[in-house]
């Protein structure tokens, strides 16, 4: 029997359209929770389709995480659904590009920090002063155990202020009722992305660079495995989760043993 864990919850989830996003919003639905989707691509509205259910269909929103006013109209899109947020679910990011450092070009390194740590910093900026007013929240920040890992060092770098900032805000915002924790995804196995990070064939060289990534993942992992979808999102709601009440600024690594 599946649990209720979110029943008549409010939950925004941030890239939505896709993979462990999409994970999320499934598998919350499922438990009752009220969706707010949010994603760049329009394919959102598909996996609201596919999460709506009698008399709580997800209200989705197309924003540009990686501004500020993107964020903002997500938050206030599920208060004017719903009046208040109980959780925020930040899942934007991923490595654009798979190469030695000296080999990234300067508007390549900034775009990754935007990609994997502003659109964090913005929606917890957004959401939480309805959280301080309501006395209560939870945010899971997805993070990645490639802080530690090789080719993508603006991705790590990113990375890494997620889990700064997880334990930061955490450490402010207890005495608010607030929650703050992170999941580390380790090396995960999805479908292929219909919407890619980087929409540029890779060169021989790159798609070396890329396997290097891989044959990293998979040694350092005590499994020497990718995991699941599944196992990523049952690690990110169960910190979502009341079970996860006396939980918060931790940083959970989900990858097979790898700490990150």
């Amino acid at each position: 029997m599946q649990t209720k864990r979110f029943e008549n919850k409010v939950m925004i989830v941030t890239g939505a359209a896709q993979g462990i996003g999409r994970g999320v919003a499934l598998r919350a639905a499922e438990e009752g929770a009220l969706l707010v989707l949010a994603d760049r691509s329009e394919l959102v509205h598909e996996v609201a389709a596919e999460a709506g259910r009698e008399n709580a269909a997800p209200v989705t929103v197309l924003a540009d995480l990686e501004t500020y006013a993107g964020a903002q109209s997500v938050v206030q899109a599920a208060l004017d659904a719903h009046g208040h947020v109980d959780m925020l679910i930040n899942n934007v990011g991923g490595t654009i590009w798979a190469k030695p450092y000296q080999e990234y070009q300067e508007d390549q390194i900034e775009a990754e920090i935007r990609r994997s740590l502003f659109p964090t910093l913005w929606c917890c900026r957004a959401v939480l002063p309805s959280m301080i007013a309501k006395k209560r929240g939870a945010i899971v920040n997805v993070s990645s155990i490639a802080t530690r890992s090789i080719y993508r060092i603006p991705y790590a770098a990113a990375k890494g202020g997620v889990n700064a900032m997880t334990a930061s805000l955490a450490f402010e915002h207890a005495a608010d009722g607030i929650r703050v924790n992170a999941v580390a995804t380790g090396g995960t196995e999805a479908p292929p992305r219909k919407v890619p990070r980087n929409t540029s064939k890779m060169t021989p060289q790159e798609e070396v660079w890329y396997q290097g990534i891989i044959d990293q993942t998979i040694a350092s992992s005590l499994m020497h495995r990718y995991g699941s979808i599944d196992e990523q999102v049952g690690a990110i709601l169960f910190l979502a989760s009341d079970e996860a009440s006396y939980i918060t600024g931790t940083v959970l690594p989900v990858g097979g043993g790898d700490q990150g």
